[in-house]
């Protein structure tokens, strides 16, 4: 990951298609030392191809990941997640009931 926004810190200043040693110089400026076999493979997985259309081909694909843990559960087990809230509730109720050990503030 750390290469692949190396290449387009690059990208984004100018440097139409960036090479090993200039993702290298980049990341050492940082103090992280670059593995060239990873460097070498993202360079050439990015050879001859347009970045701005990388990055619209990958938003499109993860436009159809589903996320949002509740809302994609709900459907499935819509009973056991109302089960859960309610027993939380309880949970929570007797929490708070727990925090005065007894005793009221204007008692």
């Amino acid at each position: 990951m750390k290469y692949l926004a190396a290449y387009l810190l690059l990208t984004i200043g100018g440097n139409t298609a960036p090479a090993a040693k200039d993702i290298t110089a980049l990341l050492a400026t940082v103090g992280i030392e670059a593995e060239c076999a990873r460097v070498d493979a993202l360079i050439a997985q990015l050879a001859g191809k347009d970045i701005n259309e990388l990055i619209a081909e990958g938003t499109s694909k993860l436009a159809s990941v589903p996320a949002g843990g509740a809302a994609a559960a709900a459907p499935a087990g819509g009973a056991a997640a109302a089960e859960e809230k309610a027993e939380e509730k309880k949970e929570e109720a007797k929490e708070e009931s727990d925090d005065d050990m007894g005793f009221g503030l204007f008692d």
